[in-house]
């Protein structure tokens, strides 16, 4: 299995070098432009929410990416070092009373990007797999 990892301080503006670092992902293990849009999506909307939800925008608090490739799958690990959360209990961004609230459709939008959304250590840590 071949590996990547970055980790960076919880700053909004660190997005861009996360968008730098799936750019040579996609390059290292040539992955097809038709996945490679569901993947920077899901993705850094994963560390933005790691970022902001997770560190609460610490910048003493890092986010580390790391990114597994296998034989047909790809999966991203975003590790924060927040209290993590209950992602059981989300409210459904879909449902009629959510859908003027601002916030909510990140994990929405993760799980219909990716193949598979799995989440650890109380969920401050959260794997997306992408299969091709």
């Amino acid at each position: 299995m071949d590996s990547l990892k970055i980790t960076i301080p919880s700053l909004p503006e660190n997005i861009r070098i996360i968008e730098s670092f799936i750019d040579n992902v996609k390059d290292r293990f040539k992955i097809d432009d038709d996945i490679y849009g569901n993947i920077m999506v899901a993705v850094t909307e994963s560390v933005n929410n790691a970022i902001r939800h997770g560190n609460k925008l610490d910048k003493n608090k890092n986010v580390t990416l790391t990114v597994n490739c296998e034989e047909n799958k790809l999966s991203f690990l975003i590790e924060d070092e927040g209290p993590g959360f209950n992602y059981d209990t989300l409210p459904d961004p879909t449902a009629p009373e959510n859908l003027d609230k601002l916030g909510g459709r990140g994990i929405f939008l993760m799980r219909h990007l990716s193949d598979e959304v799995n989440f650890y250590n109380e969920g401050r840590t959260v794997e997306l797999a992408f299969y091709f």
